[in-house]
This record gives structure tokens, sequence and C-alpha cells, in this order.
């Protein structure tokens, strides 16, 4: 049973707690359809085993500090760093949080840079390896930013059934819920998170505006 390492969402989960989806704002957005636009076969490194001479190659030269960070690329565009960096490792959880937090940025939703629109790299992850659990927490985040609570819920739901004490997936959960009003599943996850020791409060700020936070 794989398990979430490690890995930061307060970004997303901060982005999403504000109701800033990446290309909320952009004058680009429409329906994609990823089997379209992906290339047929998808070839990489699960990065999950990847040897660290394996990682140290391409995110030394491609996935620097000052990329993830977004201040700058590293060989060219950051979205062509970022791009490179998942073609190579096409589950590499931080790099998809770097071009979606991009296209967030740029308000867009295909950085400069990238071969592909931010959800159809996340497409290609998941069919790339529908068993890791951190790629699939990443798509329900981004499907709550992007307002597709449903789907979110549904993938949330599935990385708690195998890491029921994953603070973010969580608050996530809960985020997507208080997106269709579902106030009292909201709360019930926002408890949840915050038992579990996740720090952020946009959550309990949101529940509260609604009256609907009980201490």
């Amino acid at each position: 049973m794989s398990k979430i390492p490690a890995i930061a969402f307060r970004v997303l989960a901060l982005a999403c707690a504000a109701g800033l989806g990446p290309m909320a704002a952009a004058a680009d957005t429409k329906s994609v359809d990823c089997a379209d636009v992906l290339d047929a076969s998808i070839n990489g490194l699960d990065y999950r085993t990847a040897t660290a001479q394996e990682k140290y190659i391409v995110e030394s030269y491609h996935f620097t500090r000052n990329v993830e960070l977004l201040q700058s690329g590293a060989t060219g565009s950051l979205g062509a760093d970022i791009a490179f960096t998942l073609r190579a490792f096409p589950n590499h959880p931080r790099a998809l949080m770097a071009m979606i937090r991009l296209g967030q940025r740029d308000r867009t939703s295909k950085p400069v840079g990238s071969i592909y629109p931010v959800e159809c790299w996340i497409d290609r992850a998941m069919r790339f390896r529908p068993d890791d659990l951190a790629i699939r927490q990443i798509r329900g985040v981004y499907s709550a930013m992007e307002g597709k609570y449903d789907p979110a819920i549904a993938d949330l739901a599935l990385v708690l059934k195998d890491d029921p004490d994953n603070a973010s997936a969580h608050y996530n959960l809960g985020l997507a819920y208080f997106g269709k009003r579902d106030y009292e599943s909201a709360l019930a996850e926002a408890k949840r998170a915050y038992a579990l020791g996740f720090a952020l409060q946009g959550l309990k700020e949101k529940l509260r505006a609604k009256g609907k936070w009980t201490d």
C-alpha cells in the first residue's frame, strides 16, 4: 500500500481556502481533453522508487530550489524546467505542485515553456502511476481549486481510506465539502485535521464566518 510522503500541501491549501484556483481568473480557460493532448505512451521513472543519483541528475539542473520557488528558471523558462522534470518523473509531486502554482501565478492554463496544460500534467501522472496516493491527493486539491468538488471529494476520500491520519487530506476534503455548502461534513473534516495537528486556520475561519464553527 502506497503511503504519501511528507510533502507540503500548504500552498495549495491556502489557495483553495482563499477560493483561488490557478486558472480561476485566466482568460484562456477552457475544457481540455487530455487524451487528445498527451503522448500515447508515458515514459519516465517512478519518483517513489528512483535512486538518489537519478533524482540528482534531473533536479540539480532543472528542478533547483529557485525553480521550485518560482523565482527563476535554471536552463530556460520556469515552465520548461518544470516540464523537463515531469517528463523524467511523471509523478514528481513537488514538480506537479510547482506547475500548478506557476499556472496560478501567471493566470494561465498552460504556462510558458510547458508542453501541456496544467491539468494534463496531473492526468498524465495519474495514468502513469494510478496507485500513487500523493498524486491522487494533488489531483483532489486541484479539482477543489477549480470548483470541481465531487471529483475532489472522491479523490481525497480514497486517499484517506489508505492513509486515514493524513491531516492535509482531511483539511482539503473539508474545503471541498465547504465549496459544496455541506458545512456539517466540512466541520467534521476540519475537526479531524486540527486534531491531527494541521496548522492552517483558513477552513476554521470560513466555517466561523458562516456561523458553522463549534469549539
